[in-house]
């Protein structure tokens, strides 16, 4: 019997079994049963395959005027519609949630990344029961699922081994396989990768070719070809998320030199040919205005000469990896095709999830995590040229100038973080799907948002929007459908109210008139003097003659830019956006913002084998003494390898045995490490290894002293000079007893970072005024859990 329309509405979808005649043999020839049915969406309904790529302006992509070549867009683009008034919310996470849940993302409690979640609902980073996600959806609907890629909306309390899972893209997000990474971006070549909920190790190392986009594409064109193979009437919903093109802007050299000298004219310059560009293509209208450079924002005549090489050559490998990237979605589309899928496939290619990215510094950044660490100082130009040529390798950690990221946003003003203008929120996205659009090459100009893509789905797909998701009642869906316009060119724009909100810069959408406020800079993370929020200046644009935000009427307008702010108030209050906050480094600690932690107290303990644990799942020991010690066996022929470890190359510390000796390293950054190494190698036996750092206090990243212990004897002293003050690293990890990800000190790899002995425990301690040089080990778990 097929599922009517309505039992659709709850899901799972019950089961009733009508009545009929029970016989007590099977053999009775009135045994009548109707043959079991799979459950399955409407006939017809298309498979869906979303890709959304990572920190990509309007103005990158050559399929939107920019200087990247991306062939396979364009291919898509010929044979579909490209929609030149798309918006997404300024930054990842949100944008995510957003699209994945067809509400807005401060309903979905995403008002921004994980890591800055506070206790206010729109920023808690929950997303609440009553909003399920469209893959939950789909899957209760018949349709089979997948995510390859990057999630960055788990929880940070949520992230660790022991869960919940409840947020992850295989438990709670509908997506019955899961692929990828958790976070806000990962390291290409030696990626910390998820397969389900379990840690796996990448398939290969980057001397033997690996690179995390390639490995996508290839799991995404396994999971379809074999989803094909045995499940031909089911349709899919593939969602491919690579980690591309946000930083670390990792690419082989090849890909990137084939842009060789083509920047050498700078981002001004780039500008103007990419709007020259745009106008050719006819994906801006022919009277838009290019938008002038603000003052924020150096020229690149005033940069320094012998610096110049070196932003080049930034531009070169950015370039080069989203050529890159745009080459594996079109393995994926290839794959597709072959498959004979492709006439009922709709597909999405978002070609960014947020403006381009200005966190790169105006110098750009040799490692992106200095900046967050408020030390850019620490990256000289002198530096910068001496590790020019790495960018893009394995030992780099790289990004690009802010100048490059406001090209890449052409015609735009501002970058990635600035919701309040277009350069932050206007994103290029393709829609390819030969059975519901006739036209090839077309150009939609509607107004249109990521959370309009869930109810496009599932118009497209002829489901009900559920009212009953596993037992709880769902609020309607905040987006509106796309169909509509796939057909017609000039249909009125359906979506035409929107807000916007990201730290403060904030803006709203109604029928072509846009009000914005930019309240913060996006580069300036630490230091700086921001407003008071009713001081912020408003300006005003009239959509229907100004495509790019290039001529402020409030002067002209008053009255009805005081209707836009008003009316900006009433949706910040509708979708939980309030209470507005500008706060960065006191959100990333969880007491001031409020949001739960995993661990408490000034003493942790673990065991070997732990591993893979974030910076939220670790007590922290930034800017404050403390002391690691470790009851370890060491064998006669000696010990080798890693206690403990947290971080990687491009930042973190290490606490581990060489040559029988005991070693502590603090790596700042990638770009200085300090090592203490113990006089004397460990004896034969039990004992404890402790490792002792004295902090000299008076602020934030100061140095210590070291003191390296055998039991209660010392057996070596050192000095770390200055320390990283907010994070080690985006994606590196903790581990006891090896080391995952890349290594800490050239000492080891993480091949040869495995303990050779014994390890019994390991215990964190803050601060050193309270205990001798040893822990009694019946006392060890007492007073571990004393101090939680």
């Amino acid at each position: 019997m097929p599922i009517d329309r309505h039992a659709r509405t709850m899901l799972p979808i019950p089961d009733r079994p009508g009545p009929s005649l029970t016989t007590y043999d099977a053999k009775d020839p009135d045994t009548a049963y109707p043959p079991i049915m799979p459950l399955l969406p409407p006939e017809g309904a298309p498979n869906v395959l979303v890709i959304l790529l990572d920190d990509v302006g309007f103005g990158a992509s050559s399929v939107f005027g920019g200087p990247c070549r991306t062939p396979n867009a364009e291919r898509l683009a010929a044979g579909g519609l490209r929609y030149n008034r798309f918006h997404t919310t300024a930054l990842c996470a949100p944008t995510r949630q957003a699209m994945l849940t067809g509400r807005n993302h401060h309903s979905v409690g995403m008002g921004s990344i994980t890591e800055t979640a506070t206790s206010a609902p729109g920023n808690s980073s929950l997303r609440p029961n009553t909003k399920a996600p469209i893959a939950m959806t789909l899957k209760l609907n018949g349709y089979s699922t997948a995510q390859f890629g990057k999630c960055h909306e788990v929880p940070v309390w949520q992230s660790s081994p022991i869960g919940p899972f409840d947020a992850w893209p295989s438990a709670g997000g509908g997506f019955e396989t899961f692929y990828g990474f958790i976070g806000g971006e990962n390291n290409q070549w030696e990626p910390a990768l998820y397969e389900g909920t379990t840690p796996v190790e990448p398939p290969a190392t980057p001397e033997e070719g690996y690179h995390l986009t390639e490995d996508l594409a290839d799991r995404t064109i396994g999971w379809i070809r074999t989803q094909k193979a045995l499940a031909p009437d089911r349709p899919f919903f593939a969602y491919l998320a690579p980690g591309a093109t946000h930083a670390p802007h990792h690419v082989p050299a090849e890909w990137a030199d084939r842009y060789k000298g083509q920047f050498a004219e700078g981002w001004d310059a780039q500008r103007e040919k990419t709007f020259a560009r745009q106008k050719e293509l006819g994906v801006i209208p022919a009277d838009a205005e290019l938008t002038p450079r603000h003052d924020e924002i150096p020229a690149w005549d005033d940069m320094p000469d012998d610096l110049k090489p070196v932003l080049e050559r930034e531009m070169e490998v950015y370039a080069g990896f989203l050529e890159h990237t745009d080459h594996h979605v079109g393995r994926v589309l290839d794959a597709v095709e072959d498959l004979g899928i492709l006439e009922n496939t709709l597909v999405y290619y978002i070609i960014g999830d947020n403006g381009a990215s200005a966190e790169g510094t105006v110098n750009g950044a040799f490692n992106e995590m200095a900046n967050f660490n408020g030390m850019a100082a620490l990256e000289t130009p002198e530096f910068m040229r001496s590790k020019m040529d790495e960018f893009g390798s394995p030992t780099s950690y790289n990004h690009y100038a802010v100048g490059w990221a406001w090209a890449m946003d052409t015609p735009f003003q501002w970058t990635k973080q600035v919701a309040s203008h277009w350069g932050g929120t206007r994103n290029g996205a393709i829609v390819h799907w030969p059975k519901g659009i006739s036209e090839k090459g077309g150009l939609r100009s509607q107004f249109t948002h990521v959370i309009d893509i869930a109810p496009t789905i599932l118009e497209a797909a002829g489901l009900p929007e559920p009212t009953f998701v596993n037992g709880v009642q769902q609020s309607p869906m905040e987006g509106r459908s796309m169909l509509y316009s796939f057909a017609e060119p000039a249909a009125p724009e359906t979506h035409d109210l929107q807000y916007f909100e990201m730290f403060g810069n904030r803006g709203v959408y109604h029928k072509g008139w846009s009000a914005v406020t930019k309240h913060r800079t996006p580069w300036v993370m630490v230091g700086g003097t921001l407003p008071a929020f009713d001081d912020d200046v408003w300006e005003l644009y009239d959509g229907a003659s100004d495509f790019s935000q290039a001529r402020d009427l409030a002067a002209q307008h008053p009255e009805r830019l005081h209707e836009m702010q008003r009316l900006w108030l009433i949706e910040a209050v509708k979708y939980n956006v309030l209470p507005l906050d500008d706060r960065t480094a006191d959100r990333l600690n969880p007491d001031i913002a409020g949001r739960p932690t995993l661990v408490h107290g000034t003493s942790q303990t673990f065991f070997p084998g732990m591993g893979r644990l974030s910076e939220n799942s670790v007590v922290s020991i930034k800017n404050r003494s403390f002391s690691i010690t470790a009851e370890v066996q060491i064998p006669d022929a000696g010990a080798q390898g890693v206690i403990i470890a947290q971080g990687g190359r491009f930042g973190g510390w290490s606490f581990y045995v060489h040559d029988s000796a005991a070693r502590f390293t603090y790596n700042v950054l990638g770009i200085r490490q300090f090592t203490t190494v113990a006089d004397s190698p460990i004896p034969p036996g039990t004992h404890q290894v402790r490792v002792e750092f004295a902090y000299d206090g008076g602020g934030l990243a100061k140095g210590g002293d070291v003191t390296i212990y055998y039991d209660a004897e010392a057996v070596g002293t050192g000095r770390v000079e200055v320390t990283q003050p907010m994070v080690f690293s985006a994606d590196e990890t903790t581990d006891i007893g090896y080391e995952s990800g890349t290594p800490v000190t050239e000492d080891y790899t993480p091949r040869t970072s495995r303990f050779r002995g014994r390890i019994e425990w390991v215990q964190i301690d803050l601060g050193l005024d309270d205990h001798d040089h040893f822990i009694d080990p019946d006392e060890r778990m007492r007073i571990a859990m004393a101090r939680q």
